[in-house]
């Protein structure tokens, strides 16, 4: 994972790129989420997260629910338990499964010790203010309540890293381009203890490491296309590199007969 300049960081936790450009919709959502298809081991992420809801009742806030995909599961698997999705993004949430909430995950309207469950899914990293996020989380959080958090390593993807790069400088003409924007990178895996540790005191961490596969272009490029909405930050014309990327791809799947990528996330369950 790339170590975004203070420009990028900004530009992850613009309200107006987040809303307007980034999750607009779920499509660019859709394109990040899809390139684990190809992922070995494959985790069940909803099923993870229900493990961990397995001594939960009540009420359970989805904070940066995106499109609906931990929501969706959820009600269909735990239908005792009472699921509002809430987003900051009122089109991601309009295929999502009502009840839903339009509210940033800053300034939550809800009452103190309201939510048995929160859940705070590879959204962190969005907002402005982490550590006041977490504290709002944790103040709408009943006592014995479990906050569940869920990001990347500070090395996951490292090969797409690389390979931006890479594509980056022969579109500039130099031997190394710009970074490419990273969306973890502000709460890390290895970060988010830290920030966490301030509210919670038990803090348990399951690592989900793994190896994506594949043997056409096409995941790749639909995975960095989704940053579009980043294109500025970039350093780099971004259509222009995307497409020398799926070229560069493409030659070492013919030279190689697959490009593989190293991926590590980790879901963390938190309790006072």
């Amino acid at each position: 994972m790339t170590s975004n300049t203070a420009q990028q960081d900004a530009a992850v936790a613009d309200k107006t790129i987040l809303t307007t450009s980034a999750y607009a919709d779920g499509r660019h959502l859709a394109a990040r989420q899809s390139i684990y298809r190809w992922q070995q081991p494959q985790y069940d992420l909803p099923g993870l997260v229900e493990e961990e809801l397995a001594r939960t009742s009540g009420t359970v806030f989805d904070i940066g629910c995106g499109n609906g995909k931990f929501v969706s599961r959820l009600r269909k698997d735990r239908p005792d338990l009472q699921v509002v999705g809430i987003d900051i993004s009122v089109g991601i949430l309009a295929g999502v499964e009502k009840p839903v909430l339009v509210a940033d995950a800053q300034t939550l309207p809800f009452a103190d010790d309201s939510a048995d469950a929160v859940l705070a899914l590879h959204m962190l990293y969005h907002v402005a203010d982490i550590e006041a996020t977490i504290k709002e989380m944790a103040r709408v959080l009943r006592p014995g309540g479990v906050l569940i958090a869920s990001t990347n390593s500070d090395t996951d993807k490292q090969e797409l890293d690389r390979l931006w790069t890479r594509a980056a400088g022969e579109i500039l003409g130099v031997p190394k381009g710009p970074a490419r924007v990273s969306l973890s990178s502000r709460f890390s895996l290895e970060k988010a203890p830290r920030y966490l540790g301030a509210e919670f005191n038990e803090i348990r961490i399951q690592q989900l490491p793994g190896t994506i596969t594949v043997a056409d272009p096409a995941p790749i490029v639909a995975h960095l296309a989704s940053y579009e909405a980043w294109a500025e930050q970039c350093g780099v014309p971004f259509e222009e590199t995307v497409r020398r990327v799926a070229e560069i791809v493409d030659e070492t799947i013919n030279a190689e007969g697959s490009f593989k990528i190293t991926c590590l996330g980790g879901i963390l369950a938190c309790r006072r």
